[in-house]
């Protein structure tokens, strides 16, 4: 395998020579991976599979230690989801897929459909087994087709380029994300099972310290020709954009890198883009009737959104929608506030970042700052809803209304005023939820987002290998701002629109009787779960090894969150 040095690989003779040599090794690899068998490549995820329980505690720790969370640190365990574990489920999930298809079935024979409102065919595709059912008690997934799309289409569709493994689908680009660990492994795995194509895998520099724990994790597709893992800058990766052996592009980024690699003119890009932008997410607050503990815990929910990974996620949660006539529109700011302000302090690491904050202050002299002045909340419109600050900076914007009103009032605002279409998030109360009946759905169809979470986190979405993760369609490769196509999708369905994330609006043991149950006292991902770090951890270890005994021992810290 080839890799090149970040402080060499860019313009120089040797550093291209390098990587002409690895998109070489690929074309070779690319006729090997089309001879292979489905039972061939699956017998390869399995060995990843091995592989990455080999390195899953290296790639944890080496993910904290780079974003500054010592050892013992509260958000440690940040690291266990979203890196190994999201590579585990998907591994497993991509498993399952091609036995169905080598058992000549569909992937999705034996997954409940349903529908959604405009014509659409709902796939539940979360939870499929006990485990999931146990692990993330209370938290469902659900796939919705384009309207039109029939239940016996989206089962015949199911399969993408795996239904036909021997056409050759050539050399894929991935440009890896910088934020997220899993986000290009998951992303190079989805151009070798849902297209066909080999990947040359391009690490983010800030991620090239994991480059030792992902060529150990995939070697056993690099073996076979399938993958080549080079690092580098800007340089090196404009200079792969415009090779021409390279056949497909996908970025996980910013929209300002995806329009550098479009170009125009006549150094237009050539080759098809997929890609996922982020944008600026909404999270819209239902008024209804709540506890004390409902306003304590869905204002720790919405520090979670946006406070998770110091904020430097494309799915963070930036504008809440309230209603100013919610009686308890008051109460719950301030339950929001002191949440936000008591999360655990951490730095803020992504590049760039202090120039984001800089542009808060400048704009909003009114925020509100904590955490050592590294964290914000502004009121009101303007930047905070054009602009994904990407770094912890979160909007309060009044809209009005009762239930009814205030949620479509909140609908059109996320679809027409904020930027992007990857994701949006609805809290309601199970009660305000039952007495808006049919319209809630309705306002869930409304929206123009590629995942909806209602009492959950959309990152759920993220996280669970058979939902989809995308960009609203719709876009183009000239007015893309949260991107193009959709990855993960580890059913290989077609024609889709969205994901719906569904979890509880109460923990347990309130949760009892109140419609969705959970058994979690306070998920592990909760930025103020006490336990979280020790909990996520027993989760991904729990799925490398199944240890049933020591998954009990996990599941009783979860209930000292």
């Amino acid at each position: 395998m080839t890799t090149t040095s970040p402080a060499t690989a860019s313009s120089s003779e040797d550093s291209r020579a390098a990587l002409d040599a690895a998109i070489a090794r690929l074309r070779v690899g690319a006729d090997a991976w089309a001879s292979k068998t489905l039972t061939e490549r699956r017998a390869l995820l399995l060995k990843v599979r091995a592989a990455v329980g080999v390195v899953a505690a290296d790639w944890a720790n080496i993910a904290a230690a780079g974003k500054g969370l010592s050892a013992g640190h509260p958000l440690r365990g940040e690291e266990w989801l979203a890196g190994p574990y999201a590579a585990l489920v998907a591994l497993d999930a991509y498993a399952d897929t091609l036995k169905s298809l080598i058992e000549g079935r569909s992937p999705i024979d034996r997954v409940r459909t349903g529908t959604a409102p405009g014509g659409r065919t709902v796939v539940h595709t979360s939870p499929l087994n006990p485990i999931d059912a146990l692990l993330l008690s209370g938290y469902t997934t659900e796939v919705w087709l384009r309207p039109g799309v029939s239940a016996r289409q989206a089962r015949d569709a199911a399969g993408l380029a795996a239904r036909h493994p021997s056409i050759n689908g050539g050399v894929g680009l991935v440009l890896g994300a910088g934020n997220v660990t899993s986000i290009p492994f998951l992303d190079v795995l989805y151009e070798l099972i849902a297209f066909g194509r080999v990947a040359l895998l391009k690490v983010n520099p800030t991620q090239d310290a994991l480059v030792p724990v992902f060529t150990r994790a995939l070697a056993p597709l690099v073996t076979v020709g399938a993958v080549q893992i080079v690092r580098g800058g800007g340089e090196v990766g404009a200079y792969l954009t415009r090779h021409p052996d390279i056949d497909h592009i996908h970025i996980t980024g910013s929209e300002a890198t995806f329009r550098a690699i479009v170009g125009g003119g006549k150094d237009r890009l050539a080759v098809p883009i997929t890609a996922e932008l982020g944008g600026v997410s909404p999270i819209i607050v239902v008024p209804g009737r709540w506890s004390r503990a409902d306003l304590r815990f869905q204002a720790e929910h919405i520090a979670t959104m946006r406070l998770q990974n110091s904020g430097h996620n494309c799915i963070a949660g930036q504008v809440v929608l309230l209603s100013r006539d919610w009686p308890q529109r008051e109460e719950f700011e301030r339950e929001l506030r002191r949440a936000y302000a008591r999360a655990p302090r951490r730095p803020v690491w992504y590049p760039h970042s202090d120039a984001r904050l800089a542009a808060v202050r400048e704009a909003y002299p009114d925020a509100e700052w904590s955490s050592g002045d590294t964290r914000a909340i502004v009121t009101g419109g303007g930047d905070v809803e054009t602009t994904e600050y990407f770094a912890p900076v979160l909007g309060i914007l009044p809209l009005g209304g009762d239930a009814e009103g205030f949620l479509d009032a909140a609908v059109e605002h996320a679809n027409n005023r904020l930027t992007g279409t990857l994701g949006a998030n609805i809290l309601v109360d199970p009660e305000t939820q039952h007495r808006l009946g049919p319209r809630f759905e309705e306002a869930v169809a409304r929206l123009r987002y590629g995942t909806v979470a209602v009492n959950s986190w959309t990152a759920f979405g993220f996280l669970t290998p058979t939902a989809t993760w995308g960009a609203y369609p719709g876009g183009t490769v000239d007015d893309a701002p949260s991107g193009l196509g959709i990855v993960h999708n580890a059913l290989l369905l077609d024609d889709v629109e969205r994901t719906v994330v569904r979890g509880p609006f109460r923990p347990f043991p309130r949760s009892l009787g109140r419609s969705r149950f959970s058994v979690l006292p306070k998920p592990p991902w909760f930025v103020t779960a006490r336990t979280g770090a020790a909990v996520s951890e027993g989760f991904a270890r729990f799925r490398i090894d199944r240890h049933w005994g020591r998954l009990a021992v996990t599941l009783v810290r979860a209930f000292g969150a």
